[in-house]
């Protein structure tokens, strides 16, 4: 019985596609303004400019007391700086994850085609052993008489 291979329609689906990113997300209006927004405020230029921000009222708040530099802190500065600074933190491991991702689907792609080419080589061999098992057959008979 000769063995036939039958291929998965996934690999046909595969060949249309890339691997996905986290900006293909973004395919609407709102999307798209979102992921703008998202990097914009995700910057370090966003952080400097909110900590620059921060610090005007600074000066007030040491006016105030300790209580009023433990409120500012708290409120102020730490809310609006390390936002922007995880933000940025969370785009890096995003396009970290990404490029991950990537060759993660690469890697799959190469697996694939080096299973491919094994199952041509053994329909190769396959196809050798039918033709020696043949010839086997036709001088078998002939040797024994």
């Amino acid at each position: 019985m000769e063995f036939q291979h039958v291929i998965h329609p996934r690999i046909a689906e595969r060949r249309k596609t890339s691997a996905p990113k986290t900006t293909d997300a973004a395919d609407s209006f709102n999307g798209k303004l979102a992921l703008l927004i998202t990097k914009a405020v995700g910057s370090m230029w966003c952080a400097y400019l909110f900590a620059a921000f921060d610090l005007l009222s600074l000066p007030a708040a040491i006016r105030g007391g300790i209580q009023t530099i433990v409120s500012w802190v708290a409120q102020t500065f730490l809310q609006l700086v390390l936002l922007s600074i995880i933000m940025v933190g969370q785009n890096v491991q995003s396009v970290a994850a990404d490029r991950r991702s990537e060759q993660t689907y690469t890697d799959a792609e190469a697996i694939l085609h080096e299973c491919l080419e094994l199952q041509r080589h053994l329909g190769a061999q396959d196809e050798a052993l039918n033709q020696l098992v043949t010839r086997m057959e036709k001088i078998a008979p002939s040797a024994s008489s």
